[in-house]
C-alpha cells in the first residue's frame, strides 16, 4: 500500500432545516393556533482515530466530504429529523489544520478519539415558538443556519518513540527487522525503504515500544534531496533518535564521519527542536570489521566524531549488541515518561548508556 503524509480535503456540514409555518385545522376547532415545528440540526462532519491505519491515502483522491441538511419543519408539531453525521477514519497522530491560514486546529494523539471539524448548523424556528398571549396566529418562522464549511489540510506524523535516522544503506532497515516484528523490504542498495516502517519492540511482559525506520538521509534533504526530507516530521514526536552509522562502507573512499556530521547538520536547519533531542550513535555493520580492528575503528571515529553521548557498538545482521540496546533504549523511554508525569525528577536524558568519552579515554 501506498504510504501517503499529506492530504487536502473539503468538509461540509449540512445546513439546518427550516422552520415551519402551519395552523391546526381540525372540524369544530376553526381556531387551532400555530403548531409549525422546528427545523432538525444538519449533520456534523466527525474525525476519528483508527488505530489500524497508517496512511491518508483514501483522502488523497477522495477529497470532498459533505453532511446532509436537517429536514425542515411540519406541522402538527412535528419538528425536522437532523441530518446524518458523517464520521472520518483517520491515523493516529493525523493534524488537521486549516488550508489558507495554516493554523493548526485539531491534533489526533490517542486510539479511538473523536472531535468534531465541521459543526452542523442549528435548525429554524417554526411558528409554534412564537405563540403568546398577545400574538395567537405567529406567521414568523427562521431559516436553518448554515453548517461549517471548512477546506483542510491533513497531515501524518507517525507516532513513534524511537526513530532511526542514517544515511542510505546504513543498515536501518535491518536493524528494525532484528529488534521488532517489522519486516522492510532489505536489499544492498541506498534508498531501499521508500516510506516510514514501524515495528514494536517487545522488551518482555507489557513491557514494548514503538520505533520508526525512515528513508535515508542525504546531505541538502532539509532543502528537498533524496527522499529522507519528506519525512523528517515523522521523528518530531519521537522520544529519542538512534543515528545509525554504516563502519564498513562498500566505498574505501567513503568518509563516515563526514557523512554523519552532514546528517546531524541537516536536523539543525530543518528543525532546531528536533536537532536538540537525545540521540545516541549506533555503529553498525561491525561484523565487517575484524575483531582486532574494532576498538580502534570505533575509538577514532567517536573522536573524530567529538559525540558526546552514548554510543552502541552493534551488527544487526548478526545481531550481536542488540539486546543491550534495546534494553538501555526501554530504559531511557521509561525515565522519560516517568520524569513527564513527576517534573521534579532528574532529566534522564544521558543516564542510562555508556558515555563516549568512556571510549576516548580507553
Amino acid at each position: 500500500m501506498k504510504f501517503v503524509d499529506e492530504a487536502w480535503i473539503d468538509v461540509s456540514a449540512g445546513d439546518g432545516g427550516a422552520g415551519c409555518v402551519s395552523f391546526r385545522h381540525e372540524k369544530y376547532k376553526e381556531f387551532g393556533g400555530p403548531n409549525g415545528g422546528d427545523g432538525g440540526r444538519g449533520g456534523h462532519v466527525y474525525a476519528v482515530a483508527d488505530p489500524n491505519l497508517n496512511t491518508l491515502v483514501d483522502y488523497r483522491f477522495s477529497r470532498r466530504y459533505d453532511a446532509p441538511r436537517g429536514q425542515h419543519g411540519m406541522g402538527s408539531d412535528m419538528f425536522g429529523a437532523a441530518g446524518d453525521d458523517v464520521t472520518l477514519k483517520m491515523p493516529v497522530g493525523t493534524i488537521i489544520s486549516d488550508a489558507e491560514t495554516g493554523q493548526v486546529l485539531f491534533e489526533l494523539l490517542k486510539a479511538g478519539e473523536i472531535i468534531t471539524i465541521a459543526k452542523g448548523g442549528d435548525g429554524g424556528f417554526g411558528n409554534l415558538r412564537y405563540k403568546s398571549a398577545i400574538n395567537r396566529a405567529p406567521r414568523q418562522r427562521t431559516p436553518g443556519w448554515p453548517g461549517e464549511k471548512r477546506n483542510l489540510k491533513l497531515e501524518l506524523k507517525v507516532l513513534a518513540d524511537v526513530g532511526l535516522l542514517g544515511m542510505p544503506n546504513a543498515g536501518k532497515s535491518t536493524l528494525i527487522t532484528a529488534i521488532s516484528n517489522a519486516r522492510p523490504r532489505i536489499a544492498d542498495y541506498p534508498f531501499t525503504t521508500l516510506h516510514p516502517n514501524l515495528g514494536v519492540v517487545r522488551v518482555g511482559p507489557e513491557q514494548s515500544f514503538v520505533v520508526a525506520d525512515l528513508p535515508g538521509l542525504i546531505e541538502g534533504a532539509s532543502e528537498g534531496a533524496g527522499l529522507g526530507h519528506q519525512f523528517l516530521r515523522h521523528l518530531q514526536r519521537t522520544r529519542l533518535l538512534l543515528h545509525v552509522v554504516d563502519m564498513a562502507p562498500f566505498d574505501d573512499a567513503v568518509d563516515n564521519v563526514a557523512q554523519a556530521k552532514a546528517i546531524v547538520n541537516e536536523l539543525k536547519k530543518y528543525d532546531k527542536a528536533l536537532y536538540d533531542k537525545p540521540r545516541w550513535l549506533v555503529l553498525n555493520k561491525l561484523d565487517m570489521v575484524p575483531v582486532e580492528d574494532r576498538a580502534k575503528l570505533v575509538k577514532d571515529f567517536v573522536k573524530r566524531m567529538r559525540f558526546k553521548g552514548p554510543v552502541f557498538e552493534i551488527s544487526a545482521l548478526t545481531r550481536e549488541g542488540c539486546e543491550g540496546l534495546i534494553k538501555a533504549v526501554f530504559k531511557h523511554i521509561s525515565a522519560q515518561q516517568h520524569a513527564e508525569s513527576d517534573p521534579e525528577v532528574v532529566d534522564p536524558r544521558f543516564a542510562v548508556a555508556p558515555d563516549a568519552s568512556e571510549l576516548i579515554s580507553k
